[in-house]
C-alpha cells in the first residue's frame, strides 16, 4: 500500500515543524498504473514536485531539531496545497504540458487520491501541528527559474505570506541584508490561496508561519540543499528569537 507521506524526527523537540508539499513526482499504482501519460522529462520538471526542496526540507528540520513531514505523491497527481474545493486540485494543463491522466478524472478517482493521499497527508500534518502549542510551521517549496514563454525570474529566494506577517516580514528584511541574495518579498507568487497548506494549518489557528520559496536551480545538487538547509536554519532561530514569535 503506497504511503502518502514520510515523517522525519517525529519525536524532536523543538517547536518548530517543517513541511514540504511538494516533495517527490512520485505517482502510486493506483493512479493509472504508476503513470499519468506524461514523459520522464516532464515528471523531472517543476511541473511535477518542487525539484530539491525535500531536502532542504530536511536539512532545516534536522538544524532546528525539529520534525519534517513530506508528501509522497506528486503535485500532479492530487495537489495538497490546494483546497479541497480549488479548481486546480488536479492540474490538466501546466506550464505548455497537458497531462493526460488527469483529463478526464472520474469521481471514483477523484474520491481514490483524495482518500488515499491528500486527506491522510492532511491529517497527519495537522497531528504534528498540534503537538506543541507554540508551534511554528515553515513549509519548503522550490520554483523554477523561468516558465516556457516567460521572463526570468530574478529572485534567490521568496517568502511568501499573507495576513499573518509575524514571522515572514522580518525574515524577508533579515536576508535582504545578505548581499549575495536577491530576495522575493510575496514573489514569485503571492500571498496563499484559501484552504491550502498555511492557511489550514497555520493560519487557521493562529501559528506564526512562513512559506520559503527557493529557485530550484540554486538547490540541485544535495550538498546546496544541505547548505540552504543550514543557513536558513540560523536565520530563522535569529529572527524568531528576536521578535518574539
Amino acid at each position: 500500500m503506497h504511503q502518502p507521506y514520510h515523517i522525519e524526527g517525529g519525536s524532536r523537540p523543538a517547536r518548530w515543524l517543517v513541511t514540504c508539499d511538494h516533495a517527490t513526482n512520485a505517482v502510486p499504482d493506483f493512479v493509472g498504473g504508476g503513470s499519468l501519460g506524461i514523459s520522464p522529462s516532464d515528471m523531472a520538471r517543476h511541473i511535477a514536485y518542487d525539484v530539491g526542496a525535500a531536502g532542504v526540507a530536511r536539512a532545516l528540520a534536522a538544524a532546528l531539531d525539529a520534525p519534517a513531514i513530506l508528501s509522497n505523491f506528486s503535485r500532479l497527481v492530487i495537489d495538497p496545497n490546494r483546497g479541497e474545493d480549488d479548481p486546480t486540485l488536479i492540474m490538466k494543463l501546466y506550464d505548455g504540458t497537458v497531462i493526460p491522466a488527469n483529463r478526464h478524472v472520474s469521481d471514483e478517482d477523484f474520491s481514490r487520491r483524495l482518500n488515499r493521499l491528500y486527506r491522510p497527508y492532511h491529517t497527519a500534518l495537522a497531528e504534528l501541528a498540534a503537538r506543541r502549542a507554540d508551534t511554528v510551521i515553515v513549509s519548503v517549496h522550490s520554483f523554477t527559474p523561468q516558465f516556457r514563454g516567460r521572463p526570468p525570474r530574478p529572485w534567490h529566494i521568496g517568502l511568501l505570506y499573507a495576513a499573518d506577517t509575524r514571522l515572514a516580514r522580518p525574515l524577508v528584511a533579515r536576508l535582504r541584508e545578505e548581499p549575495d541574495l536577491c530576495v522575493g518579498d510575496n514573489e514569485p507568487y503571492g500571498g496563499h490561496l484559501p484552504g491550502d497548506s498555511i492557511a489550514r494549518h497555520a493560519i487557521a489557528f493562529e501559528r506564526p508561519n512562513v512559506l520559503i520559496e527557493l529557485r530550484n536551480d540554486l538547490i540541485e545538487t544535495r550538498e546546496a540543499q544541505a547548505a540552504w538547509g543550514a543557513r536558513l536554519a540560523l536565520v530563522l532561530a535569529e529572527v524568531a528569537a528576536r521578535v518574539g514569535v
